[in-house]
């Protein structure tokens, strides 16, 4: 596919579309799309944007052949239905609007932050990580260079690659047990290699499954399951073990069911309560305070890494860019913001420009 015409015919193929339809859909005559198509004809700009949405094609691959090195190449966790077996991601066209804004405070960061290349395997990301890292998951992915966003408004998590930094955005929901998963489902997508795992794309269900499959290992390895006896252990016990695992219920009773793991009719009645539920009617461990309304505190917060605001700070100074993003990314407005910023120059007087000039 050397030139446009061919890429578009090619894009046409790809979306089920025929030519008569994709000239009724961009508002061409079908002889235009037709010469164009043949390469007798070029295309206007703004037909091949309306060419690139109809068939939701990416344009700077239309135009030059080479995908778009500052596209979002997304991998979602999807919604799955264990009745009927589908996998969905039905927010995805709402997410990309914060996902491009998200892209878009990274690319005003300037150079990014150098990031290390991940483990594939569960036994060595474990290592990697702090023993017990689930208390303070996204501070020990910080240390490996694996940046977490979480913002309201998402419909589910997500993990790209942005300016060579792997990113994980997480929606704002309140559920650190939810939340945690979710960070272990997206960390094995980043782990091993996935990109574009969305509904539609190729080997999409597969990559979903291999990532949960990390998830469960990371989160729940299968020899520390198994070392414990399941149909001696109370529901006060299994509250304890959910609370230190940073798992839900709902999780942990599928991970007994795919172990084939039996447990007490007591356990196994907690297990089908709600996370909140189980905690707040077994788990005895709170001593001080409510620490379980203070982790869906914490996972409620808006949050952006570090190195990012800092960089935009420094680039503020600078004047290389204006405060808006920040105060996006700190969720306050941009007026209210005190940021160190360059001194703006002030116009001369026409006796004080003569003065200067002597």
């Amino acid at each position: 596919m050397t030139t446009i015409g061919s890429r578009v015919r090619g894009a046409m193929h790809g979306a089920g579309m025929r030519q008569n339809q994709l000239a009724e859909r961009v508002g061409m005559t079908p002889d235009a799309l037709s010469r164009a198509l043949n390469d007798r004809r070029g295309f206007a700009a703004a037909e091949l944007a309306e060419i690139a949405s109809a068939l939701q094609a990416d344009i700077h691959m239309l135009i030059t052949g080479e995908p778009d090195p500052h596209r979002l190449v997304l991998s979602a966790r999807h919604t799955f239905d264990h009745d009927t077996g589908e996998r969905r991601v039905d927010g995805l066209d709402r997410d990309r609007l914060v996902l491009e804004d998200i892209r878009l405070a990274y690319a005003q960061a300037g150079d990014p932050r150098p990031a290390s290349e991940l483990p594939p395997d569960v036994g060595s990301m474990r290592r990697l990580l702090h023993p017990a890292f689930v208390r303070r998951f996204i501070d020990h992915l910080a240390e490996i260079e694996v940046d977490v966003v979480r913002v309201a408004g998402m419909s589910t998590a997500y993990s790209l690659t942005i300016e060579g930094r792997p990113v994980i955005v997480l929606p704002a929901s309140g559920n650190w047990f939810f939340e945690n998963w979710s960070l272990a489902h997206e960390l094995g997508h980043l782990a091993l290699g996935h990109q574009g795992v969305i509904p539609g794309n190729d080997g999409y269900d597969g990559k979903e499954w291999a990532a949960n499959s990390f998830a469960a290992e990371l989160l729940l390895p299968e020899n520390q399951v198994r070392e414990l006896n399941w149909e001696s252990l109370s529901s006060a016990a299994v509250a304890e073990l959910i609370w230190t695992w940073g798992i839900s219920a709902d999780a942990l009773r599928r991970r007994l069911n795919a172990l084939s793991q039996s447990t007490s009719p007591e356990v196994a009645e907690a297990l089908t309560w709600s996370t909140q539920k189980l905690l707040r009617r077994c788990w005895t461990g709170a001593k001080i305070g409510d620490p379980i309304t203070g982790r869906m505190r914490d996972a409620g917060e808006r949050r952006f890494p570090d190195w990012l605001q800092e960089a935009h700070l420094e680039r503020i100074a600078e004047g290389k860019v204006g405060k808006a993003t920040l105060a996006w990314m700190l969720g306050v407005p941009a007026e209210s913001l005190e940021v160190d910023e360059p001194v703006k120059g002030t116009e001369l007087s026409d006796d004080a420009l003569d003065a200067l000039l002597g």
